[in-house]
């Protein structure tokens, strides 16, 4: 297991953008409000030739109710207690303050190791903050700059011994790698799911439809912070689990609004952040709230989802507090069939976050749409598929141009993608190649994936047409005047 670093101090001293620096990547939203993490976030770091996990947390602050604050310290002493060492980072151009004190006194007392980094320390001005981070009794600071990159090398010095104490308690326990002997890859196969190649699994929809909810059930612990506000989640925090015997790594994203109500810089950037996450996912589920299923909202989600080219798996949350369940789903697939025809039988599945009533179904349906996102057809039972779906319906002739289906193929998987070879392509009317998309999706078993169809010409078009009709040389023409007569 690798070594653990939880970056903690108060909001706003610079913890995101220092875990930016050390992953390599801006994954974490910075801004220059506090406040703005909430949830707790992994990222594999690389300082040197060390590596190891940095985890960045929410800013602590003086609550333990159960507000919003409350539960964000919360998970911030949980990431402490499980972490194998704690940056504790204060603010070196304010100072030391009484927060700071409170909190150092408190991880002084916790049984991780403690370092202590003064972050800002790129000026003059903060000379006076260093010196002055002596009296919190946490041994030497780190005088270092998370935006600039400076003093990257006193972090090294101080993580280097951490790191190698740890890696040589764990080095006769390592994991067991299974190896595969048989070297058996046929192209036709769907990429196996492994804990080095997991699946990935992004959960989106509008503001308190209970994604954060639905991904702690499946964890089986509070890992993401909930409650009844909306628009808690800001980032979008991937999460590592084997969810019954399947490797998956699970996106929780922001709540999706209108983008006309989206006026916040950070929302904006929330909302890119989850965006961001659906490009990167194989498998989207879009959350929908039972009380208000398939606002325009909704609507607008799935279609993104779709137009990425993504496996799309719809779920109905809070189904535990709804009465009349047969007639409700009814409505629900009548209107899904209505509203999104583009996703045609797509699962559609009914749980509750709460209870972890239908997880096993959606677990199921995850699966499947992802099996059916990586299926290929062989070119031998396309062009006979294409020759049955011709004579049963052949397509038009406008301005009285027939057009040939020579031949078809798959070009690619994931989604599927099909290419039809056939003359004058360009004249080819949506409604036809809507017929040949739904014959594929009935006939060769692929409900609901996204599936491309591109139509191309032969190249066998007459290499004399639109030239100029050449005429007579001007040579010829002097020739046969009067003079040459």
């Amino acid at each position: 297991m690798a070594f653990t670093l939880a970056l903690v101090g108060r909001p706003n001293v610079g913890k995101s953008t220092l875990f930016n620096r050390l992953v390599g990547k801006k994954l974490a939203l910075v801004d220059d409000q506090p406040g703005v993490t909430r949830d707790l976030r992994e990222g594999a770091a690389r300082l040197g030739d060390l590596q190891f996990t940095v985890i960045d947390t929410a800013g602590l602050e003086e609550a333990t109710d159960e507000s919003l604050q409350g539960r964000m310290r919360r998970l911030t002493e949980r990431a402490v207690a499980e972490a194998d060492a704690c940056l504790f980072m204060i603010d070196a151009r304010v100072g030391v303050t009484p927060t700071d004190e409170l909190f150092a006194d408190i991880l002084r007392k916790s049984a991780a190791t403690v370092l202590l980094a003064a972050n800002k320390s790129e000026s003059m001005a903060s000379e006076a903050g260093v010196i002055e981070a002596f009296s919190l009794g946490l041994g030497e600071p780190i005088a270092l700059s998370g935006e600039h990159g400076e003093g990257m090398g006193d972090l090294h010095a101080a993580l280097s011994p951490l790191i190698e104490d740890a890696a040589e308690q764990v080095v006769e326990t390592g994991p067991r790698v299974d190896v595969d002997v048989d070297g058996d890859d046929e192209d036709t196969e769907p990429p196996l799911i492994t804990p080095e190649s997991p699946l990935q699994v992004a959960v989106v929809g509008r503001p308190n439809a209970g994604k954060s909810t639905l991904i702690n059930r499946i964890l089986g612990e509070d890992r993401l912070l909930t409650g009844p506000e909306a628009g808690i989640t800001r980032d979008a925090i991937s999460l590592k689990i084997d969810w019954d015997g399947t490797p998956m790594r699970i996106f929780d994203t922001a709540g999706m609004r209108k983008k006309a109500k989206v006026q916040d810089k950070l929302e904006k950037l929330s909302v890119s952040d989850g965006l961001r996450a659906v490009k990167f996912a194989e498998v989207v589920v879009v959350l929908l709230d039972a009380a208000i299923p398939f606002e325009q909202q909704d609507l607008r989600i799935a279609d993104l989802a779709e137009r990425e080219g993504r496996a799309v798996v719809v779920a109905v949350n809070k189904w535990d507090i709804e009465e009349n369940r047969q007639e409700k789903l009814k409505q629900l697939k009548q209107g899904f069939e209505r509203l999104l025809p583009q996703l045609k039988g797509a699962p559609l599945v009914t749980v509750s976050a709460r209870t972890g009533r239908g997880l096993d179904r959606l677990h199921k349906a995850i699966l499947e749409a992802h099996r059916v996102w990586n299926m290929r057809v062989t070119t031998s039972h396309l062009n006979r598929w294409l020759d049955g779906m011709v004579a049963m319906h052949p397509p038009p002739a406008p301005q009285g141009k027939r057009i040939k289906l020579r031949y078809m193929t798959q070009a690619k998987t994931r989604p599927p993608g099909f290419v039809v070879m056939c003359s004058h392509p360009d004249k080819m009317p949506e409604s036809y190649k809507r017929y040949l998309v739904n014959g594929l999706r009935s006939d060769f078993d692929m409900p609901g994936t996204p599936i491309r169809l591109t139509l191309r010409g032969q190249g066998d078009k007459n290499p004399y047409k639109g030239r100029k009709t050449p005429g007579p040389s001007k040579l010829r023409k002097h020739l046969s005047g009067p003079r040459g007569s």
